[in-house]
């Protein structure tokens, strides 16, 4: 059996040099290829090596090297679970984050690591930045490989500093007069219900949370709820200054689904009464030589290496968006994030 093509081939191999090491010199540091930066591979240089007791110690190091490259892929370090994944995580940005706000479904795993996306394994999932649609969203991402696919389920990642580079200065211009729209609605049978997404069942706790993260809300007949939130498209990453395209204008466009699942919501829906889509933020719709545009930097970026089991991936949630390939075989992805930060704390 095969899966579809997945959205990226992965790199050539290429030399490896080394261009860091540890404090302690007790880990080695070197590109996964000669081609990007992205991401950069943590291995231990002796036997017993603890990550989460080494990476307490070197937060400056790992938070430097992170800035840099946008994603460290830690490898053949001996985690061993979910509890173990939950300690790297704290020991390197503090207690992760519950995740709330949600946009796909995930299953708590314990504590507060859950699964990766629980899609269908023949689906891709395209590119983009953990909560960018919200008014908090984290800093740091983790992934953990409990269990690698036979083939396939790679997380493709993409320099979010390039993307921006990429895209025509018109269409940034366009987007940083007028933002972007997420719509959701819910209860119409696709999609999470209200109630998962807020992890609440009384209205009035969603609209004090709408209220106080600038959504707008109406309620519709039938316990059904739309939704509207405008967001910048680009930032400046609050620590290195850079500009980074950071939003889910694109992953969230009907026109971005995969066309069997877009040629169906299209047909029971009106554009209004979608599950999810995006706009300009005047409300117009974004024209779809625009999206192409934009899918097609996005995809023009991305890099991807190939899960193994004890896998650890660390990611800058601003700098470097995230992916995922379809799969065949059984595949289980750990996920975490960490350090909130709220979008009025921006400089722009």
């Amino acid at each position: 059996m095969k899966v579809e093509t997945p959205l990226v081939k992965s790199l050539p191999a290429a030399r490896r040099r080394a261009v860091s090491a540890s404090p302690q010199s007790m880990v080695r540091a070197e590109p996964l290829s000669g081609e990007s930066l992205l991401p950069l591979v943590v291995r231990p240089a002796l036997g017993g090596v603890e990550l989460a007791s080494w990476a307490a110690g070197n937060r400056e190091w790992l938070e430097a090297r992170l800035r840099e490259h946008g994603a460290i892929l830690f490898r053949d370090f001996p985690i061993g679970g979910a509890d173990a994944f939950e300690a790297v995580v704290t020991a390197i940005s503090g207690a992760p984050m519950e995740y709330r706000e949600r946009s796909s479904p995930r299953s708590r795993v314990g504590g507060q690591v859950y699964t990766s996306t629980d899609y269908p394994a023949e689906q891709s999932i395209f590119p983009h930045n953990e909560h960018s649609y919200a008014q908090t969203w984290p800093m740091k991402l983790f992934f953990y490989c409990e269990t690698a696919a036979r083939e396939g389920g790679e997380t493709p990642l993409a320099d979010c500093r390039r993307v921006y580079r990429r895209i025509d200065p018109q269409i940034r211009e366009r987007f940083a007069r007028a933002g972007w729209i997420y719509a959701r609605n819910f209860g119409d049978g696709f999609g999470l219900p209200w109630r998962t997404v807020f992890q609440t069942d009384d209205r009035a706790a969603v609209e004090a949370y709408c209220i106080a993260n600038d959504i707008e809300f109406e309620w519709k007949p039938g316990d059904r709820l739309r939704t509207r939130q405008r967001r910048a498209a680009a930032a400046a990453h609050p620590r290195t200054g850079e500009p980074v395209w950071f939003n889910h204008a694109t992953f969230f466009h009907v026109s971005t689904l995969a066309p069997a699942v877009r040629d169906a919501l299209l047909t029971q829906f009106t554009d209004e009464d979608l599950p999810n889509n995006s706009y300009y933020g005047d409300g117009q719709p974004i024209e779809p030589e625009v999206l192409e545009h934009l899918r097609e930097a996005y995809l023009s970026e991305v890099v991807t290496f190939s899960w193994q089991q004890g896998d650890l991936v660390m990611l800058d949630n601003m700098l470097t968006a995230h992916a995922r390939n379809p799969y065949v075989g059984r595949r289980r992805v750990l996920f975490a994030m960490s350090e909130p930060f709220n979008r009025q704390d921006l400089t722009q």
